[in-house]
């Protein structure tokens, strides 16, 4: 779950360190030992979802993500992102990913038709392409194949300019669980595919006691995580609003998360899933970057 986005259209052809970063660095220094080189906090980042998405002017949610203390926006789709671009340069924060879809059936557009012309557009800046992948059908030997050919093809199109490919596990979809991606990824081959973490969906179809050893599964090919408040219970019995919470709200422990990937040594982005949280925009998204700077420093604190 992202933002809804699950629209494919036909293919046609053809500054900064932002203050949380920099005050994070400061306050974490190295998870290692005393004396080994230190290295900078994750980034963290916001769901255009929680932001306004495309109702909001981009200027409005970035001033917004500024001042709050963001490092940047996951951004859903391929339309208007030299707009969005602009509007992140102008507040010196980042555009950590595009989401877009993909679709293993055969006879469906494979995938975003928006997609070559947004490679281009993002040329240089180390943007993640997060890919969900659509099916109807089982997974099986032609349906994963279909799956790897497609993913291998994006991955083309984006190594010249710099990009990652991101397969985003997504409840009811052909790639639901990080070991789906894993098996697609490791079927493409390529250096610049990988998987994305994204505990709201984890929580939906996994018992919780199995967190630790799949993000530890799935490290290799970590690119990206998200996060967000949720409550704790048995998988598939919780409704997203349960499983997708302010970041200070919910019974699940979400610094588990956290512990688990330093113990990882994972150096990657963080994200806010904010699909469908009620409320005020900016109200929620405060309430989430305390939560976070809390876990943080919980996490630092720990040998």
């Amino acid at each position: 779950m992202h933002c809804g986005f699950a629209v494919l259209r036909r293919p046609r052809g053809g500054n900064g360190m932002p203050g949380l970063l920099l005050a994070l660095f400061v306050g974490l220094g190295a998870w290692s030992a005393p004396g080994a080189e230190p290295r900078p906090a994750w980034p963290f980042f916001a769901f255009d979802n929680g932001t306004g998405g495309q109702a909001v002017p981009f200027a409005e949610q970035a001033k917004m993500l500024k001042e709050l203390g963001y490092d940047g926006i996951a951004y859903s789709g391929t339309r208007r992102i030299p707009e969005m671009l602009r509007a992140l340069d102008s507040q010196g924060l980042k555009m950590l990913s595009i989401y877009v879809g993909a679709n293993v059936d055969p006879g469906a557009p494979p995938y975003d038709a928006g997609l070559p012309a947004a490679i281009g557009e993002l040329k240089g800046r180390d943007v993640q392409i997060w890919l969900f992948v659509l099916g109807k059908g089982p997974a099986g030997e032609a349906a994963d194949q279909r799956a790897a050919d497609i993913v291998r093809e994006l991955a083309e199109l984006a190594e010249p300019a710099g990009l990652r490919v991101a397969l985003y596990p997504h409840v009811g979809f052909y790639v639901a669980r990080v070991e789906d991606a894993l098996r697609v990824v490791r079927r493409v081959g390529r250096k610049n595919v990988g998987v994305c973490f994204n505990l709201c969906h984890f929580l939906r179809l996994e018992d919780a006691q199995h967190l630790e050893a799949r993000l530890a599964q799935a490290r290799p090919h970590l690119l990206a995580v998200s996060i967000n408040g949720a409550d704790a219970g048995p998988p598939g019995q919780l409704g997203w609003d349960r499983l997708i919470q302010t970041l200070d709200r919910g019974t699940f422990d979400v610094g588990r998360v956290l512990k688990a990937l330093k113990r990882l040594d994972y150096q990657g982005p963080i994200g806010l899933q904010c699909y469908a949280i009620p409320g005020d925009r900016r109200e929620n998204l405060r309430r989430s970057i305390e939560a976070w700077r809390k876990l943080v420093a919980q996490v630092a604190a720990e040998p």
